[in-house]
């Protein structure tokens, strides 16, 4: 006789095991229970693995813009306190093809020094938010603008030369806005200003009617390249904002090395209805003295460059 247990589970119980071993009823559901999770835990996981990786890809994001905000913080902020603004006239969010760069090169310790001491002195912000006075800037001084002056070594020859005319000097450039303060107090001279900013601005709304004696601009970036003409400063439009600010009788001064511009500049010039060409041939005109040969136009020289000047009197 073969053994029986104690507690046999009858056939039709649903603890009872099947014929082929395999668990039945409650037994059977648990192991059920235990292998059914597989393809719902991958979906699982693929799911954590994918707000993971979005929660990633949003920290990296708010990185890379907070690294963004603090670039244009950092622009927006001056280099030396009190001197010179990094961006003067940011508030106008102008979009419109400028002819220049801000260029943030290097600045000298006497660099500095004299944009920290001469700067509140000497200096102004073009930020469109004022209209000067430049009579009262050089107390009755005739004044001439000059646009772009590069390290300020000819600017300051000018002044130093013709102490009777003051001369408003603008520029981007911090070292050379640091340079022409200095060169200008070693020479002893208190006729010079430095405006910091775009000309544009100045000329459209910081300046009143006729207020200016002159306009010198003197070997702008030719912007060589076809597609880039059209940033040169010398344009139709670029005239129409200098001839009301002018004088009846206020010379425009233009020099540049570089040919192809010379007779864009001549072009431009002699067609504008507000400006008369003081060369009687109609052409290029000598170098007149007060215009000292600078050394970059030295190195343009010794290069086989022909420098052209240009002289027209606003009518």
């Amino acid at each position: 006789m073969s053994e029986q247990p104690l507690n046999p589970t009858p056939a039709g119980s649903p603890d009872a095991p099947s014929t082929d071993g395999t668990p039945t009823g409650p037994a059977r559901n648990d192991a059920a229970a235990e292998a059914k999770p597989t393809g719902s835990t991958a979906a699982g996981a693929l799911a954590d693995a994918t707000t993971e990786e979005t929660t990633a890809a949003e920290e990296a994001a708010a990185l890379r813009a907070a690294s963004f905000e603090r670039a244009r913080r950092l622009r927006m902020e001056p280099r030396f306190p009190g001197g010179p603004a990094a961006d003067p006239a940011g508030s106008h969010h102008e979009r419109r093809i400028r002819s220049f760069q801000p260029r943030r090169s290097r600045v000298t310790t006497g660099q500095q020094e004299s944009l920290e001491r001469l700067w509140p002195k000497w200096g102004l912000d073009i930020d469109g938010k004022r209209v000067l006075d430049p009579a009262e800037l050089f107390d009755g001084l005739p004044v001439v603008l000059e646009i772009g002056f590069g390290m300020g070594e000819a600017t300051a020859q000018m002044a130093a030369d013709d102490p009777g005319t003051g001369i408003l000097a603008v520029d981007v450039h911090t070292p050379g806005q640091g340079n022409l303060l200095g060169l200008a107090d070693k020479a002893g001279s208190t006729n010079v200003r430095v405006a910091n900013g775009d000309a544009v601005i100045l000329l459209r709304e910081m300046l009143a009617p006729e207020s200016l004696d002159g306009l010198r601009v003197y070997f702008p970036d030719p912007w060589p390249k076809a597609r880039h003409h059209k940033r040169r400063l010398i344009q139709p439009d670029f005239l129409d904002l200098v001839a009301p600010v002018l004088k009846p009788g206020a010379i425009v001064h233009c020099a540049t090395d570089w040919e192809p511009y010379a007779e864009q500049m001549l072009e431009v010039l002699t067609a504008h209805p507000r400006f008369e060409n003081t060369a009687a041939d109609g052409g290029y005109a000598p170098r007149p003295a007060f215009r000292p040969l600078t050394r970059f136009e030295g190195q343009g020289l010794d290069k086989g460059h022909v420098v052209h000047d240009l002289l027209f009197a606003r009518v």
